[in-house]
């Protein structure tokens, strides 16, 4: 089944590619990884802005991670990656905007990591790293960054 099938199975539409916010590209390629550069969460349009352990909970925290990881995916078929060429994500890195009693980063983050296990099964874990942060671009909730493997185009 072809990913984009999955998606559809799933119920899942792809937003469309978020633009730079500073001198940097949203995704580079070298030999078979693909890096994709911090994307942050838009929900329905909108950035999802403030703080975990403050202003935003844990389940819109979590959904936030989530709209990074669809935003992920996005950058890569705006980069003209087939979603189909996806080996094996390898790496997720979470940021989450937080109050410095908040300690559910993890849990924040899994919003992304289930959605890559829901749509590439297996491939779709990875090793990831989450970390509370004081403040990200934009005021964003969280961001979510990339390493995936790629197949031979």
């Amino acid at each position: 089944m072809s990913i984009h099938a999955r998606l559809s199975e799933l119920g899942i539409a792809l937003p469309q590619a978020a633009a730079p916010v500073a001198s940097y590209v949203p995704v580079v390629v070298t030999g078979n990884l693909a890096h994709i550069s911090g994307q942050l969460p838009f929900v329905d349009g909108q950035l999802v802005t403030g703080r975990l352990g403050e202003s935003v909970s844990l389940d819109q925290g979590t959904a936030a991670a989530r709209a990074c990881g669809l935003m992920i995916l996005a950058q890569l078929e705006a980069a003209q990656i087939s979603l189909d060429r996806v080996e094996r994500i390898v790496k997720l890195g979470a940021f989450v905007n937080s109050t410095p009693d908040f300690t559910d980063q993890p849990k924040v983050a899994n919003g992304a990591s289930e959605l890559m296990f829901e749509i590439f099964g297996e491939a779709g874990r990875h090793a990831r790293s989450a970390v509370g942060v004081p403040v990200l671009p934009l005021g964003a909730a969280v961001e979510v960054d990339a390493i995936i493997a790629l197949a031979a185009a």
